[in-house]
């Protein structure tokens, strides 16, 4: 059995004593040690500056993209003659911008810069000139390359414009009004963007960006904060702040390559004339389907009469991607090119078929 003894009094007075210095030297510890533990809670606080780095990581990555960038985007004059109203030539100039995309000298810029132009010049980053020549042009993406004759120069890294994200860091580089090397950064605002540039003439799929672009700008590099190519500079809205316009890189990739092997760019050919299906039209006609391509006229000796295509069938996909407009038609083909092959799948007399294309070459 156990039994509750009484305490030890010697044993029970050391306890007390000892609980008493350890407080004690405590509150004396913390007495002497306060001031440097406030200091450096204080210099913890401190609003100073001085110890920051000259530019903290978000300003100092618009300099470190241009640093990277810069040295292979040029500055593109042209001289043109133009005739006056009494047929008299008067020697016109004009400015753009280009990026180099391979060291042995072939520049991409826009179609527009070099259009018309008897001479070319191409000045490098580094201010030296070189006269250009155009080996190609696709005026329906507004793209062309030239080419100077210069060798090991800073080539510029193609990204992949199908990566982009509304939103994201956009850098415009170029020569707006003859300011060479002037930068603008803002973001991309939109995706897949269509203009109208005057004569029927329409840009797709653009990259719609705030980063300020100029005259002077076009063919110019929109970059991403990487340091890659994501699109090429081409058309502002005037009346607008803050609202301009790139191709996409892929796209450019796609017509240079073409242009430096071939000269020319080869364009799918399909061959109708149509409309786009919508309400009214489909109650007034009685058609089996609210949204499609309607076939109005076929080209003769085209690919749609050889595959079989006829007046009146309703287009409602191709390749399992769905064609709610005739807009929608002429995209999906033009991601293709000459030889393909494509499934449609339509409307005629009320049934539905399944037509197998090739499309052609366009002349």
């Amino acid at each position: 059995m156990f039994a509750l003894g009484k305490r030890n009094p010697s044993f029970f007075a050391i306890s007390i004593i000892a609980l008493v210095s350890a407080i004690v030297g405590g509150m004396l510890t913390f007495y002497l040690l306060s001031p440097q533990i406030g200091d450096k809670l204080r210099s913890s606080l401190s609003s100073d500056t001085t110890t920051l780095p000259v530019l903290p990581p978000t300003e100092d990555l618009v300099p470190r993209v241009v640093e990277t960038v810069g040295p292979a985007v040029v500055n593109i004059t042209t001289k043109s003659l133009a005739y006056d109203f009494f047929f008299q030539p008067t020697p016109q100039e004009g400015l753009g911008s280009g990026v180099i995309i391979d060291k042995n000298g072939y520049i991409l810029t826009n179609y527009h810069v070099v259009e018309g132009a008897q001479s070319i010049t191409a000045i490098l980053a580094n201010g030296k000139k070189i006269k250009g020549r155009v080996i190609g042009s696709d005026p329906n993406n507004d793209l062309a390359v030239i080419k100077v004759d210069a060798k090991n120069l800073p080539v510029a890294v193609l990204g992949d414009s199908n990566r982009i994200r509304v939103g994201q860091l956009a850098v415009a580089i170029g020569n707006p009004f003859g300011l060479q090397q002037t930068v603008t950064s803002g973001v991309v605002s939109a995706m897949g963007r269509s203009i109208s540039e005057g004569g029927g003439k329409v840009l797709e799929n653009l990259i719609q960006t705030d980063a300020s672009i100029n005259p002077g700008n076009s063919g110019g590099p929109l970059v991403n904060s990487r340091g890659q190519v994501i699109g090429i500079n081409t058309a502002i809205i005037s009346q607008a702040q803050g609202i301009g316009f790139a191709i996409p890189i892929n796209t450019a990739k796609t017509v240079a390559n073409q242009l430096i092997k071939e000269g020319k760019v080869s364009k799918p050919w399909l061959g109708i004339l149509g409309t786009t299906i919508n309400d009214e039209l489909a109650s007034q006609y009685n058609l089996p389907v609210k949204v499609g391509a309607l076939v109005v006229k076929l080209v003769p000796d085209s690919p749609a009469e050889a595959a079989g295509l006829k007046i009146a069938d309703i287009i409602v996909m191709i390749n399992e991607k769905d064609v709610a407009s005739m807009q929608e038609l002429q995209q999906i083909v033009r991601q293709h090119k000459p030889g393909d092959k494509l499934m449609f799948i339509l409307y005629r007399d009320g049934n539905k078929k399944t037509i197998e294309v090739k499309l052609g070459e366009a002349p």
